[in-house]
């Protein structure tokens, strides 16, 4: 279909099965999307072959920062996500304008990292570029239009949401989809790590790929199990609300490289590449020479490392048995851990700004021990996760935005699949 019967279709219904699945309000994504199409008109022109794609946000809500140590994680993909408006080309040039952001484009006869790319999106969409050609899949150009509401910066993981998207066009237009969300996370996840120069695990990537409410164990990260879990939060008469605290991501690479590394100290003495692998009751007789050679920042890493290991597995069972109090009473002990032994709650870079710790503090007062809340996504700036009982959750926006402003609290749902293609 040409722009014009894409646009034809949005308006007279014919996406609305598909918007209803990825999102709450089905009108404002009819306008979203014809939006983003008069935009890829006014850069492109007129095109023949239109295709329209999304990728999710995603939440953790369990297991912080234990994925890059092949651990457990719990997490779910958002009706926040990335959309792009694309149309396959014949020649050897991939463009895509992202609303906000300049032009990138890519030769996809040279696929070699560029230094000068690092912390750039066009790193990401080379390196999504070279992981599919290396695996054998198909690759080619394509002219797209993209606008994200998945907040940079948020913990919702826009960059993997990013990857993805890129990922699933180059799956659809020249692979007939046939490369699984499983391989294209893994793709995203080393390209944000070899290209991008960010290191990562596979959270964000895996969960923003398969979608849905899912508890990924990375003990093999080549072959992860995934076990998809049954979260009905309107059940349990709760909602999901991230605050954004207004902090930004962009100046912490340092930060959460540190984590990484100080883990990999603490492995790397007794003997094995990553924290998994490592014997517990091993870890703890170590501990007074682990003191002198790896500090003791690197060793309450390790303990947030092997308790949030357990509790990703702990709160996916009480989830499973039914115990959503249970599960409540993990999320605010993952939380605790993530303060005081994690440490990655404001960064000591500047620790004047402590807008995450501020808005936990805040929320902790506001639900007087009801519901549950955690620092979110990578931490050291941005946002806050809090599950929220119904009849709070209007006062708690309130609330909240008399401190971060207003529009800073969202209310998410769950979105029950990961990359997608409209159709």
């Amino acid at each position: 279909m040409n722009l014009q019967q894409i646009k034809s279709k949005i308006q007279d219904g014919g996406f609305d099965t598909d918007f209803a699945l990825l999102y709450d309000d089905v009108l404002l994504a009819r306008e979203r999307y014809l939006e983003a199409c008069d935009e890829f008109l006014a850069l492109y022109g007129e095109r023949d072959n239109i295709r329209l794609f999304s990728a999710p946000g995603r939440t953790e809500v369990g297991g912080n920062h234990t994925d890059h140590q092949h651990g457990r994680v719990l997490t779910g993909s958002v009706n926040l996500d990335v959309i792009a408006v694309v149309s396959a080309t014949d020649n050897n040039t991939v463009r895509i304008k992202s609303k906000g952001f300049d032009m990138d484009t890519v030769d996809i006869t040279d696929l070699d990292i560029k230094e000068s790319e690092e912390g750039k999106a066009i790193a990401l969409i080379r390196g999504m570029l070279s992981f599919f050609k290396q695996s054998g899949a198909n690759i080619g150009g394509f002219d797209a239009y993209t606008t994200s509401n998945v907040l940079k910066g948020s913990g919702l993981s826009s960059s993997a949401a990013f990857e993805v998207l890129v990922g699933n066009i180059i799956n659809g237009l020249y692979n007939d989809s046939a490369v699984s969300a499983v391989e294209i996370a893994k793709m995203s996840q080393k390209s944000e790590s070899r290209y991008f120069g960010k290191p990562c695990g596979m959270l964000d990537q895996m969960a923003s790929s398969v979608g849905g409410f899912t508890g990924m164990d990375f003990k093999d990260p080549q072959n992860p199990v995934i076990e998809k879990v049954q979260l009905d939060l309107d059940a349990y008469k709760h909602k999901l609300c991230i605050v954004n605290t207004g902090g930004n991501h962009a100046n912490l690479t340092g930060d959460y490289a540190d984590i990484t590394i100080e883990c990999r100290k603490i492995s790397n003495a007794l003997g094995k590449d990553f924290l998994r692998d490592v014997d517990e009751d091993e870890f703890y007789k170590a501990i007074p020479t682990l003191r002198d050679d790896c500090g003791d920042r690197a060793i309450l890493r390790a303990i947030h490392f092997f308790g949030d290991n357990n509790k990703a597995y702990e709160e996916k069972e009480a989830l499973k048995a039914g115990d959503f109090e249970g599960f409540l009473k993990l999320i605010n002990a993952s939380g605790d851990s993530s303060f005081m032994y994690l440490q990655n709650v404001y960064s000591n870079s500047d620790v004047s700004e402590q807008g995450v710790s501020l808005a936990l503090a805040l929320t902790k007062q506001f639900l007087n021990g009801k519901g549950a809340c955690r620092v979110h996504g990578g931490g050291f700036a941005g946002t806050i996760q809090a599950f929220v009982p119904d009849d709070m959750v209007e006062s708690y926006k309130t609330y909240i935005e008399a401190f971060f402003g207003e529009g800073s609290c969202y209310i998410l749902k769950i979105r029950s699949v990961g990359g997608y293609e409209l159709k």
